[in-house]
């Protein structure tokens, strides 16, 4: 059989992309859509396989400002040809579940989210847009909208990374979806943080946009006197370089290398995050390195952050807004009650959960039991990890 794994586009490298290239290790010999992809964004299992772009590929500027290519994703999508292909795997959090496929053709869409900025994100992306550009956005997202509700129908079974995530294609798009997490690289752990030890400052790693609400963090070591290093970069990047010029115990590192920001994970007191996220790998990493997460108490932080109140053996604490008042509540409430008791091994556990080998094994096992004729063109588990597990290369960047 004919077998393609798309995704909606390859421009960064991060935790969607992480899962292409586990659904394309798994069938090696698998064709390759996307919209529009460029270097940085293709995993380094997948530079050797052939790749299939839209018209997007050619326009300029579309790699670095694809999102603003909002009105054109449904012609993009429909000038993808996978006329001919018995079984489609997408990797989706963009516009590609509504590729067209031949009569009788098997479409399993792992979903990252429905485009937040169509759908629960829609007005704070519109708020956020000004003259020309807020107007245009406004006039023209109710008809992407539908054109994606449309799409969503034509998916033969979905896949969603967190419980989170599936309650949003369910209210979205009125879609059952078996949630399936995505996979963290645990052998990262071992190869660059085994042998470090923590150190008393804490730590938010990650893309520094807006809704990541970082800014939260550094108030909330100002005013508890508490040190904090900040790895990544971001258009947020300089109003918190303002908002901490005065105070030296606020570091910002920049963008890491794969070893560097393991170590600082390791060696964090632990690990603050702010973020609403649908699910969220940072948090993961950090308890793969045996340090905790005090984190904002929603969506996929409560899928990966063992801090409900009733459960033993806690890896981290939540606060239940995105106020200073409650990040610095819950640091004060970690250090007096959580951190005495605190296990590293908990914390390792848990991550484990979240293995590589375990997503391949859940995956694998989920397309063969719906189309077990494609058993003959599936990788075994052992045969892709070590594939993956050879270039596990992801930075902080995109996260």
């Amino acid at each position: 059989m004919r077998i393609a794994i798309l995704h909606h586009w390859f421009v960064t490298r991060g935790g969607g992309e992480r899962v292409a290239e586990c659904i394309a290790a798994l069938f090696p010999q698998a064709d390759l859509f996307t919209l529009v992809s460029g270097p940085a964004g293709l995993p380094a299992t997948l530079a050797a396989r052939p790749l299939h772009t839209s018209f997007l590929q050619h326009l300029p500027l579309a790699k670095h400002h694809h999102r603003h290519m909002l009105p054109l994703y449904p012609a993009a999508v429909r000038s993808l040809n996978l006329r001919g292909f018995d079984l489609v795997r997408s990797s989706d959090s963009g516009p590609v579940k509504g590729v067209r496929l031949d009569p009788g053709a098997v479409h399993i869409c792992y979903c990252h989210s429905p485009m937040r900025y169509l759908w629960d994100g829609y007005d704070a992306y519109r708020s956020a847009m000004s003259g020309l550009t807020g107007r245009l956005f406004a006039a023209l997202a109710p008809r992407v909208r539908r054109w994606d509700a449309r799409g969503a129908q034509r998916v033969t079974w979905f896949l969603a990374n967190s419980r989170y995530v599936a309650e949003r294609i369910a209210r979205c798009y009125g879609r059952e979806a078996t949630v399936l997490h995505p996979p963290i690289d645990l052998h990262l752990a071992t190869a660059h943080a085994a042998d470090l030890q923590p150190g008393e400052h804490y730590l938010c790693a990650g893309r520094l946009v807006g809704y990541k609400r970082t800014e939260l963090l550094v108030q909330a070591c100002q005013r508890l006197g508490r040190r904090l290093r900040i790895a990544g970069t971001g258009p947020e990047l300089a109003r918190l370089q303002r908002m901490a010029a005065a105070d030296p115990r606020i570091e910002f590192l920049g963008e890491l290398s794969t070893p560097a920001l393991w170590a600082e994970y390791a060696q964090c007191r632990a690990l603050l995050f702010a973020a609403d996220e649908d699910f969220g790998m940072v948090p993961l990493e950090a308890q793969a390195c045996g340090r905790p997460v005090i984190a904002y108490g929603a969506g996929g932080s409560l899928e990966t952050v063992r801090a409900a109140p009733e459960l033993s053996r806690p890896t981290g604490r939540y606060f239940a807004e995105q106020t200073l008042e409650a990040v610095v509540a819950a640091i004060q409430s970690w250090e007096q009650t959580g951190e005495p008791g605190f296990q590293p091994a908990d914390a390792r556990a848990w991550a484990a959960e979240f293995a590589l080998t375990l997503f391949l094994e859940r995956y694998r096992a989920f397309v063969l039991e719906r189309v077990p004729e494609a058993a003959t063109a599936t990788a075994t588990v052992s045969q892709a990890a070590a594939l993956l597990t050879r270039t596990g290369t992801t930075t902080q960047e995109a996260r």
